[in-house]
């Protein structure tokens, strides 16, 4: 069964913590620009952030499995707590990118940690409810945390925000240190770790978590189309900001919605990987789509279908990730994840502006839905390649 209180309090953290983290993202642009940066300057400030948790989390995860998750957690915490203060007192425009590669340490630091302990306190066949609650406050918390930073700078100022979130970073710490309890000893080793040779490549043996792994890519390079160009695409066609708001509250309540009933299928159905590719594809129809959709109803509804695609792809894939490899490699397992979801979101927001440019909105969307309808192929290949998840192949072997 699923421990519920330290599965609740996991939550929680997951919640506080990512609203209070992603209080920045409206913020740190627009502070940077009352510093004098150009757009250019911004896009790079906003890079190092990505490229930083893309490079620390598969090293993170491996050290969680090492020394255990509550440091790394805690650990974590204090750096993003702190990088929040120290944007509070910035005053250029170096330390801002020196501060945000600093805060995606620490996220790249605090997530793997978090998500390998809701594996580690539930037991295998309730991971796709754990999953489902997990990532719904995740999403939550990346979703309305954006909100309050932009209500909060207006009501109180840009540096405020990071204030305010650095003090709630603070809070959950002292949450996490005194009542987030550490998993047992049984509860971490419920499996031998008999995989051969170095870790990673271990891992990379099992085809069913690379499938795992590049449908995570596809949908994070989708969402991050989504995300950096939707508003571009919104204004071009004469829609004002209050349109834009809907047709991003739109997918993001599409996605939400979508995660508690599938992580209870995903305990249910044997053919996980069915959920898998069929998320990825509805997802990269939905970006296809909306090159042409010209109105504003026609937007909704196709945002309706991405957050829908999204929300089962990648609730499957967190629960299909933990139950595939064995306890004591989970951390490195979800480090490859949170790179994937890093690197995908980079690579499109990168790329894809120059596309843009010169093929117009619509063949860069379609573009990029082929991208994401291919990982969703390629994994439906890999993810058919194991019979059954590797820690309970090495349970019936043992």
């Amino acid at each position: 069964m699923v421990r519920s209180r330290p599965l609740t309090i996991a939550c929680g953290l997951s919640f506080c913590c990512f609203f209070a983290a992603y209080m920045r993202m409206p913020v740190v642009p627009l502070l940077a620009l009352s510093l004098g940066a150009t757009t250019v300057q911004v896009g790079i400030i906003n890079a190092a952030f990505m490229v930083m948790a893309a490079l620390l989390s598969i090293p993170s995860g491996m050290v969680s499995d090492r020394l255990g998750r509550r440091p790394l957690l805690l650990g974590g915490l204090v750096v993003l707590g702190g990088a929040s203060g120290l944007l509070y007192l910035s005053s250029g425009l170096l330390q801002m990118a020196l501060l945000y590669l600093l805060f995606g340490a620490g996220l790249a630091t605090f997530s793997p940690a978090l998500m390998s302990y809701v594996a580690d306190v539930t037991e295998p066949d309730r991971l796709g409810r754990a999953y489902g609650r997990y990532t719904l406050a995740m999403y939550c918390g990346m979703t309305l945390g954006p909100a309050a930073g932009g209500y909060l700078a207006v009501l109180a100022g840009l540096r405020e925000v990071l204030l305010s979130a650095g003090g709630l970073l603070a809070l959950m710490c002292v949450v996490a240190f005194f009542w987030l309890p550490a998993p047992s000893p049984q509860q971490t080793r419920r499996t031998p770790r008999v995989i051969s040779g170095p870790a990673l490549w271990g891992l990379l043996q099992i085809s069913p978590f690379c499938g795992c792994l590049i449908a995570t890519l596809g949908c994070s390079m989708g969402y991050g189309m989504f995300v950096t160009f939707m508003p571009l695409y919104m204004k071009s066609m004469a829609m004002g900001t209050a349109q834009i708001g809907a047709v991003f509250t739109a997918q993001a309540f599409a996605n939400a919605l979508s995660r508690l009933p599938t992580g209870r299928l995903t305990d249910i159905l044997r053919c996980k990987w069915l959920l898998i590719c069929g998320g990825t594809a509805l997802f990269a129809l939905a970006l296809a789509c909306l090159g042409l959709a010209r109105t504003v109803p026609m937007l909704l509804a196709v945002a309706v279908l991405m957050g829908g695609g999204m929300g089962v792809a990648f609730t499957v894939i967190c629960a299909q990730i933990a139950d595939l490899v064995p306890p004591a490699m989970r951390g490195l397992a979800v480090g490859c994840y949170n790179t994937c979801i890093y690197t995908g979101m980079l690579l499109s927001s990168v790329s894809m502006g120059s596309v843009i440019g010169r093929f117009g909105f619509g063949l860069a969307f379609l573009a990029t839905a082929v991208l994401v309808l291919a990982s969703a192929l390629l994994s439906c290949l890999l993810c058919q390649g194991g019979a059954q998840p590797a820690g309970r192949s090495l349970r019936s072997a043992a």
